[in-house]
């Protein structure tokens, strides 16, 4: 019969308890990622993704009230940019929508060209209701 020492025991019950709890804590954040992705939560609005990803910061960098007010200060000038950006390049991404319009049409039957008109008509609606921002919907 082996004999195990009182060191190689308790090395091995500790190696089992923190296996466990290694598949445990990924077990745990597989369910919270899938249970959350399923339930359409995982899509925050940008505010909401903002107020996260402060708080994580000032959590886990350990912020003061000075530097996260900074740092709010940080994230509205990139926002400001990010739109300056976006309103720039608008022009051009809209001009590429409209020529793949215009050769989706080309290639249609006239009874298509009717049925893909009216459908273009139902994305723009969709789009204007979702707000802006929210990508030409194609």
């Amino acid at each position: 019969m082996m004999s195990f020492s009182k060191g190689a025991i308790a090395g091995y019950l500790a190696l089992v308890f923190v296996s466990g709890a290694a598949v445990g804590g990924f077990g745990t954040r597989l369910y919270t990622v899938s249970s959350v992705l399923s339930n359409g939560k995982g899509i925050q609005p940008p505010e909401e993704m903002r107020k996260h990803f402060v708080s994580d910061l000032q959590t886990r960098l350990k912020l003061s009230d000075d530097q996260v007010m900074k740092l709010n200060l940080i994230l509205d000038e990139a926002r400001g940019r990010f739109h300056e950006t976006q309103e720039k390049m608008r022009p051009e991404m809209e001009a590429i929508r409209q020529n793949q319009i215009d050769s989706i049409k080309a290639m249609l039957s006239p009874e298509q060209r009717a049925a893909y008109e009216s459908l273009i008509k139902e994305r723009e609606e969709r789009r204007k209701r979702s707000g802006p921002g929210r990508g030409p919907g194609f």
